[in-house]
C-alpha cells in the first residue's frame, strides 16, 4: 500500500481559538426550514457540499454511501406523492400520541410542499455492501455511523454556503429506491431539503441543550 504525507493545515493557538469560535457561531444559527423559496440555486454549490460529504471518514474506507442530487420537478413531485402517502399513515394512527405530542411545537403534518417547492432533494443512501466493476460483493463496515457522519457533513457544508435545509425521513422510504432507480444492496438513509427559506418565514422558538447538559469533561 502507498502512502502520502499528509496535507495538515496548523493553525497558530490564537487562530485556531478564533476558527473555532466563528464556526461554532455559524454552525449554531443552522435552524431546519419548512418553508422554502423556489429561487434557483446553482448546482455546484449542491455538488460541492456532496463532495464534502464524500470525503468523510468510513469503516475500512468503504465509503458506503450514495447520494443522489434531484431538481427534477417532475421527480420531486413523484417523491412528495410517495412521502405525503406514508406520512399520511403516521399522523393518522402509525404514530403513538406522545410522539404526536412532541411534534405539536414544529407544526408539521402530512402534509410536504416543500418537497416540490425547495430547488434541490438529495436523497442519502446506505450501501449495505459494496458491489465492483466485475460484479463481485465486498462487505462494508459500519454503515450507519459512516452515513451519519456523511449526512452531518453534508448538512453542514450546505449551510455553511448559505442554504437552508431540513432533514426529512418519512418511514418507510423504500419508495426512493424505486423512484430513483437505485438497487436493492441500497437503504434510503435520509431526505435533504435544500434551498433559500421563504421570504418571512418563521421557526419555532426552541432552545439548544446547555454545554454542560450534553458534555461532560474528565
Amino acid at each position: 500500500m502507498s502512502r502520502k504525507s499528509l496535507n495538515f493545515q496548523e493553525l497558530s493557538p490564537e487562530e485556531m481559538l478564533l476558527v473555532s469560535r466563528e464556526f461554532n457561531s455559524r454552525v449554531s444559527r443552522r435552524r431546519s426550514v419548512r418553508d422554502f423559496s423556489d429561487r434557483p440555486v446553482e448546482r455546484e454549490i449542491i455538488e460541492n457540499a456532496v463532495r464534502a460529504a464524500g470525503s468523510a471518514p468510513s469503516g475500512a474506507n468503504k465509503q458506503p454511501w450514495h447520494f443522489v442530487i434531484v431538481e427534477s420537478s417532475e421527480t420531486k413531485a413523484l417523491i412528495r406523492e410517495a412521502a405525503e402517502a406514508e406520512e399520511q399513515e403516521f399522523y393518522n394512527g402509525r404514530a403513538p400520541q406522545a410522539w404526536l405530542d412532541d411534534l405539536e411545537i414544529f407544526e408539521t403534518d402530512e402534509h410536504k410542499p416543500f418537497l416540490e417547492t425547495a430547488p434541490y432533494l438529495i436523497a442519502v443512501f446506505l450501501q449495505r455492501n459494496s458491489i465492483d466493476e466485475q460484479g463481485v460483493k465486498h462487505k462494508n463496515y459500519y454503515m450507519p455511523e459512516s452515513v451519519g457522519i456523511a449526512t452531518g457533513v453534508l448538512i453542514t457544508a450546505l449551510h455553511m454556503s448559505g442554504l437552508a435545509t431540513l432533514t426529512h425521513t418519512p418511514s418507510p422510504m423504500k419508495f426512493l429506491n424505486d423512484i430513483l432507480e437505485r438497487p436493492s444492496n441500497e437503504k434510503p438513509f435520509m431526505l435533504i431539503v435544500a434551498g433559500y427559506p421563504s421570504e418571512g418565514v418563521t421557526v419555532p422558538d426552541i432552545q439548544r441543550k446547555r454545554f454542560e447538559e450534553i458534555a461532560s469533561i474528565f
